[in-house]
């Protein structure tokens, strides 16, 4: 909406550039999510405790974790509709709406949480143990990283080649295979997002990371003279989503303000998967799909440690860890739970910087 004000009336008040500006606009878009997360969520906690939308922990899955997670019983859940409203809203005010890659990810994001708001819905429904079945879940997610997928495939201003970090001009053609290879990203991310959000304030605090470091590599690859410079692509109209990953990091903060240990609210399928697809999609966008592995490797690890649980039992009946994802491995082992968050945070700061490092590291 300010971007408009400037695009038709700056000729009649020359001030209004001032909205032409992504800085400006990102700055506007993360303090609007922020206000909005945390100026509505009261009421959406107690709407939510009022429709009874609380967590249900089943204490036959796991025993010894029901003792740790007891006291969240009936936690109010699906909190993260109003992280995805946030981030929807402060992009009709501050962001260019008309923006190819504004429009697709939105798009991700709308779908993913459907997606979500059905899982968690059926979850509410019939119980903790029932879900959507795995294969409809993950057709849906296909069906995205598909969309996704044939959109850079088709756009003249993006390439199916796969920048590899650390190389100056170095990557990989993966021709017609990169429609596959979205689908991976796409699944993947939103998927161990999801696993991760198993703590108060962990995968929300954790993203907060991810998308700083995407919003500066947004700006600098959408900006021909600093891509230049920096020897990465430039992908032009890609600055842009400068704005998406602001009010990401505003609404994730705002929504930290109640997640944060102990909890007055989840955000539940319905934020972690379609924050998980968000940050996948602008890997995607922005041709930075390796560096996701590394600046995200707090939801790598996490979502390795299902994995890795899973194929050690089926193979050998035995399990690696004690619990998994990771995060409830540790829980057995005795750390307290703010512990864990604040040294996976630790970690996710880290590897921001780590990431940051990999554009003059050529």
């Amino acid at each position: 909406m300010f971007y408009y004000l400037y695009y038709f009336f700056y000729q009649v008040w020359s001030p209004l550039r001032i909205f032409k500006y992504i800085t400006l606009r990102a700055a506007g878009a993360a303090l609007t999510s922020f206000l909005l997360v945390v100026l509505c969520g009261p009421w959406l906690i107690r709407k939510l405790k009022s429709f009874r939308v609380g967590e249900n922990i089943r204490k036959e899955e796991c025993p010894d974790l029901y003792k740790i997670h007891a006291h969240k019983q009936g936690t109010p859940t699906m909190g993260g509709v109003l992280i995805v409203f946030s981030i929807l809203f402060s992009l009709f005010v501050w962001a260019d709406i008309a923006n190819k890659y504004i429009l697709i990810s939105s798009f991700i994001a709308i779908w993913l949480a459907i997606l979500g708001f059905i899982d968690d819905y059926i979850k509410l429904k019939h119980g903790r143990g029932a879900c959507m079945n795995k294969r409809t879940k993950l057709l849906f997610q296909v069906a995205a990283g598909l969309v996704l997928g044939i959109f850079v495939y088709f756009d003249p201003d993006l390439s199916t080649k796969l920048y590899l970090p650390f190389l100056k001009n170095t990557s990989i053609n993966l021709g017609l295979l990169y429609i596959l290879f979205v689908v991976i990203v796409l699944s993947g991310s939103s998927n161990a997002v999801n696993l991760t959000d198993g703590l108060d304030g962990l995968a929300v605090g954790s993203l907060v990371f991810v998308a700083v470091t995407y919003s500066v590599l947004c700006y600098i690859i959408g900006n021909a003279k600093f891509s230049s410079y920096l020897f990465v692509s430039f992908v032009p109209n890609a600055a842009e989503l400068t704005v998406l990953c602001a009010a990401i990091v505003g609404s994730c903060l705002g929504f930290l303000w109640f997640n944060c240990y102990p909890a007055d609210v989840f955000m539940g399928d319905v934020g972690s998967l379609s924050l998980g697809g968000l940050m996948g999609t602008i890997a995607i966008l922005i041709k930075k799909e390796v560096l996701l592995l590394l600046v995200g490797f707090v939801f790598v690890l996490e979502a390795l440690s299902v994995i890795l649980q899973v194929a050690s039992f089926k193979l050998t009946k035995k399990r690696i860890l004690k619990i998994a994802p990771l995060h409830h491995h540790f829980e057995r082992l005795g750390l307290n739970e703010p512990k864990i968050i604040i040294r996976f945070w630790i970690i996710g700061a880290i590897l921001s910087f780590l990431t940051l490092a990999t554009l003059k590291i050529r």
